[in-house]
């Protein structure tokens, strides 16, 4: 015989045994919990002024638990054990949250930590419509600090990178081998260089440049900001920025 594992949750155990079940105080716990997770994860998107905010998780969210309670109530009552409906869930947030993704006018991806926020949030609600009410708590305070606490220690590891990209913009094509020159006196090495063409009507030449630091000296003592900084200031540098 193959040896089993049960799981006990340490809520249930705490709340009793009504909350394992299905029923209308078990199903509101679960409902609750899935609304007011998701809506915090909502609001912190929303302050960062993302595309998907407090209604877009909540819905997610909301609908994923529901998902898995009529999958549980089909269970019981008519002995199914396909999750057919969370599957489904799971498939169309998916599709759903693919659609946040975008190009910008600079070659950058927007959307993607949202995109997967999504997809998070709806497995959030799967976890809390099973009745799984500790590791709901867990996933959720799992998420919020990936998406509110880890960017800034993402920022750092970023900015003393060896590598890193710009948007850069001359204000003639001509002065792009001088910013190559100046780039390689400096100590940096370009890996991919491409042509922006959706300002190709702004007279401007826009760029996007992979580098990557070859030089000792700033290896060793020079953040990104400081020398995208240095090479804002030569004369036919119109706009260049650090692409995320």
């Amino acid at each position: 015989m193959p040896e089993t594992y049960t799981f006990s949750d340490p809520i249930v155990t705490l709340l009793g045994d009504w909350s394992a079940g299905i029923n209308l105080c078990s199903v509101l716990l679960r409902l609750a919990m899935a609304f007011i997770f998701s809506a915090i994860i909502g609001c912190e998107r929303a302050n960062k002024r993302h595309a998907a905010g407090l209604r877009t998780f909540i819905l997610v969210s909301f609908s994923s638990c529901i998902a898995m309670l009529l999958d549980e109530y089909f269970a019981l009552t008519i002995g199914s054990h396909l999750t057919i409906i969370s599957a489904a869930a799971v498939i169309g947030i998916a599709v759903i949250s693919s659609n946040t993704i975008l190009y910008s006018s600079k070659n950058q991806i927007k959307g993607l930590t949202t995109s997967v926020a999504l997809w998070s949030c709806c497995l959030l609600g799967l976890t809390a419509g099973s009745g799984l009410y500790m590791v709901s708590l867990v996933c959720f305070v799992a998420i919020l600090s990936c998406l509110s606490l880890l960017p800034r220690a993402e920022s750092i590891l970023k900015n003393r990178s060896n590598h890193f990209e710009i948007h850069l913009e001359l204000k003639n094509k001509n002065n792009l081998q001088d910013f190559v020159t100046t780039l390689r006196q400096l100590g940096l090495k370009i890996d991919d260089i491409e042509s922006n063409p959706a300002y190709h009507s702004s007279g401007l030449s826009v760029y996007s440049i992979s580098l990557t630091i070859t030089g000792k000296e700033l290896k060793k003592y020079k953040e990104h900001r400081e020398i995208i900084d240095a090479l804002s200031t030569l004369d036919y540098v119109y706009y260049i920025e650090e692409m995320n």
